[in-house]
């Protein structure tokens, strides 16, 4: 993957690519911290963002409501259940937009390494708070 350009990447449905922030190299006083004893960043540059996501996994009309499939696990048989998740709003549109500095989960996504630098996938739900 030579030719790989974070540019070229898109995320899938339900998903945005973040850039972490860089880790603190020293601490405020001003010593010095080794490489492995820094924690990972919680916040970080959206980079790219994917498609809208309905909030049950199935198919998504971005207009309030979700219409149930298998994978859902909501149980319901009847899809007209008032416990059926497509009796719930659907949460359609992605939490930010290309550039939106974000705080995010400290064990979500998936790490993503291009030349020396890290990237993550988040989900759209692991997303804690847009940075203003």
């Amino acid at each position: 993957m030579k030719d790989l350009n974070i540019k070229k990447i898109q995320p899938t449905k339900g998903y945005v690519l973040v850039e972490p922030a860089k880790t603190e190299e020293k601490t405020v006083s001003g010593i010095i911290l080794p490489e492995n004893d820094s924690e990972k960043p919680q916040h970080g540059v959206v980079l790219a963002v994917g498609e809208a996501s309905c909030c049950c996994g199935g198919s998504c009309d971005c207009e309030g409501s979700c219409s149930c499939d298998d994978e859902c696990g909501c149980g319901c048989e009847d899809k007209k259940e008032d416990n059926c998740c497509s009796s719930q709003s659907c949460s359609c549109e992605a939490p930010v937009k290309v550039g939106d500095k974000v705080i995010y989960k400290k064990w979500g996504g998936n790490e993503f390494k291009i030349d020396d630098t890290e990237y993550q996938f988040l989900k759209f739900e692991d997303i804690l708070a847009i940075i203003k």
